[in-house]
Formats: structure tokens, C-alpha cells, sequence
């Protein structure tokens, strides 16, 4: 009977805790969701001036518009698209008035047009303010003397093209040989449903395998 109580309470308490667990994956995909929802009608607003001190938080995917003009200088960061295969980001000094100098992300070129001549000059781009956190621990040094870096690290960028730490993610094509690649929220991870069904289905197997003891017990 002591084994019997035993198996019963383990058994209903492992249940309840996985069923807990399963329904707090739940609530997150529920947050998760309201979350991009806000980011993207964020992305998609209508664009703004530049503010004059973006900030890294605050402003982050805000959209805005700004003419100016397109400085020689550019920095490569290694990636690679589905459909394309590998090439590289083109991020280009961006003079925005009264010496104000930011980072554009010009888009993606494919690995031979890396080096190629791009069109400077004046523009105005639209386009929304990122500041990725693509970096971490593994990530390599830029291989400066190739130009190849392999992530927009965006305080670094800056320090190399001498603008300040903002970044332009621009919207619309500023050359006819670059393809833009707009801020989204696909690079965003939202595996709340996964973590979800992976708890309730141990919670179920949890449950059955004490029925299955119990039975066992029983039975002997």
C-alpha cells in the first residue's frame, strides 16, 4: 500500500509539473506573439525624421527618412541567402547634414560583385534603425585586410567608417546591383509552441507510465 501511495503522489506531481510547464510555454507564445505583432506594425509605421541621438532601445526598428548622400568606403559582412547562396551585406558610410555621419545597410551582393563599383552620391532612403546582436563568443574577428566581416557589429562599424553607432536598414534599392533586405521579424525565435507540445506530451507519457507502475504494483 506504502508503494502504491508512493507511485501515485510522484506520479501526480511529475503530471502536474510538466502540465504547468506546458501551460507557462503558453502564456510566453501568447507574449511572443503580441510581441512581433507590435514589431512589425512598428517596422511597417510610417517613417520619421532621424532623431537626432537615437538610442540603441527606444529607437530600435523605428522607420525614417532621411536625404543625404552616400560616402565612398564600405564594409562587407559575410552571409548568406536561401535562394542566393553566399554573398555579402553592404554597409556604406551615410552623410545625413551638418556633418552628421551614420551606418547604411545598403543590402545583399552576391560573392563575385563583392568588390564592384556601386553608385555614391546623393539619396534619400527610407528605411528602419537596427541594432543587431548578432555577435557572441564565436564569432570571428573581421578580416580587415579582406574586408570581411561576419557580423554587423554596429559600435565596431562605426569605429572603422568614422560615423556614429546608428545603423539604416534601408527599404528600397540605392543601387540597381544591390538588393535590399528590410528589417523583419523572421531572425526573431518564437519556439513557444514547440516547448509547449514537448511538455504536454511528457506530461502524457509522464501520467501513462504511472498508470502502467500502479498497474504493475497492483497486479503483483
Amino acid at each position: 500500500m506504502r508503494r502504491v501511495l508512493f507511485l501515485l503522489i510522484f506520479g501526480v506531481l511529475g503530471t502536474a509539473l510538466l502540465l504547468a510547464l506546458g501551460a507557462w510555454q503558453v502564456q510566453r507564445l501568447v507574449w511572443k506573439r503580441d510581441l512581433l505583432a507590435g514589431i512589425e506594425a512598428r517596422i511597417a509605421a510610417d517613417p520619421v525624421p532621424l532623431p537626432a541621438a537615437p538610442d540603441p532601445e527606444a529607437d530600435r526598428f523605428l522607420p525614417v527618412a532621411v536625404a543625404g548622400e552616400i560616402l565612398p568606403g564600405e564594409i562587407h559582412v559575410l552571409v548568406s541567402l536561401k535562394d542566393a547562396g553566399p554573398g555579402y551585406r553592404v554597409i556604406a558610410p551615410f552623410g545625413v547634414g551638418d556633418g552628421r555621419l551614420i551606418l547604411l545597410d545598403r543590402g545583399f551582393v552576391p560573392h563575385a560583385q563583392k568588390d564592384a563599383a556601386r553608385a555614391l552620391g546623393p539619396a534619400e532612403v527610407q528605411g528602419n534603425l537596427h541594432w543587431p546582436q548578432e555577435r557572441d563568443g564565436f564569432t570571428p574577428e573581421p578580416d580587415r585586410a579582406a574586408n570581411i566581416w561576419f557580423a554587423r557589429d554596429v559600435p565596431a562599424m562605426a569605429a572603422a567608417l568614422g560615423t556614429e553607432p546608428v545603423l539604416l536598414i534601408a527599404r528600397a534599392p540605392t543601387d540597381p546591383g544591390v538588393t535590399p533586405l528590410p528589417v523583419d521579424t523572421a531572425g526573431i525565435p518564437n519556439d513557444h509552441l514547440n516547448y509547449a507540445i514537448t511538455w504536454f506530451s511528457l506530461a502524457l507519457i509522464w501520467a501513462a507510465m504511472t498508470g502502467f507502475f500502479l498497474w504493475r504494483t497492483r497486479a503483483r
